[in-house]
């Protein structure tokens, strides 16, 4: 899954939640920049930029103030950058310092398990499992310790999600369901 920087991806994300009356649908392009950022851009139903770089989070929505966050004072997003930063870098010792990593499947349908091994990171997130064929990493599935799944397909599942919404449809395309 390694990539040479930079690189970019769009994304379509479905977040689910009790507070909320219908699951909200994210949509954009994550990038990972040359000098080794990882950026977030969402550009639907909202636009907002999350940079994470040297220790830091640094989100920016227009009209506001950029807001900063150490990623030390939250886990979710170190293990993010370690982790994706480590897979898309190529660098396995990293991943496997920060997640127990299991792969299964085969070319066409593998996954890849990640388990943390932060403790407190594992009080949240109780593991992250990626969806691929081939080369394409197509859907990563955050399974928190409380809730629901949280599914972000990406390249081409998240072309073959235009037009739709509903969460079981989805999440098929996520686990690579949707057969072609």
């Amino acid at each position: 899954m390694a990539r040479p920087a930079p690189s970019r991806t769009a994304f379509v994300e479905l977040r689910q939640s009790p507070l909320l009356r219908q699951p909200l649908r994210l949509e954009g392009e994550y990038r990972r920049e040359a000098d080794g950022r990882l950026v977030r851009q969402v550009r639907a139903p909202y636009a907002e930029t999350t940079t994470l770089d040297e220790g830091q989070a640094v989100v920016e929505r227009a009209g506001r103030a950029p807001r900063r966050i150490a990623l030390a004072q939250v886990p979710e997003l170190a293990a993010v950058q370690a982790g994706f930063g480590a897979l898309l870098g190529g660098d396995r010792a990293l991943l496997e310092r920060t997640y127990t990593v299991t792969a299964g499947g085969a070319r066409e349908r593998w996954t890849l398990t990640l388990v943390p091994r932060d403790a407190r990171l594992a009080a949240t997130l109780r593991r992250v499992v990626l969806h691929g064929r081939g080369a394409e990493l197509r859907c990563v599935e955050s399974h928190p310790s409380k809730g629901e799944p949280q599914r972000t397909l990406l390249a081409g599942a998240a072309a073959a999600a235009a037009g739709r919404d509903e969460p079981a449809a989805l999440a098929a395309l996520c686990r690579g369901d949707d057969a072609r």
